[in-house]
């Protein structure tokens, strides 16, 4: 049997209580415009020191700085509470 809990405060809830809120939370870098000099900086050169950062690179740090999806369940009080303030 599946258990659920508020995320936040800890309430138990049922799974198709009334009083139970699933919360989505996506988090992804805005696509803006970005500036290549090309008479500067050789394309393929460019390209190799990102593919080098990338493998030097922590996974998870470089997903947080491109998209994250988080889920939460939230018992009624706490989805009011974050409605009237939802960066705390």
């Amino acid at each position: 049997m599946i258990r659920y809990e508020c995320d936040k405060c800890g309430f138990a809830m049922e799974a198709n209580a009334p009083q139970r809120f699933i919360v989505r939370l996506e988090i992804y870098a805005a696509a803006g415009h970005v500036d290549l000099d090309v008479e500067a900086a050789k394309p393929g050169e460019a390209l190799e020191d990102v593919l080098r950062e990338l493998a030097q690179a922590n996974p998870d740090e470089v997903e947080d700085q491109t998209y994250r999806l988080l889920r939460f369940d939230l018992c009624d009080a706490c989805r009011r509470e974050l409605l009237e303030r939802p960066l705390g």
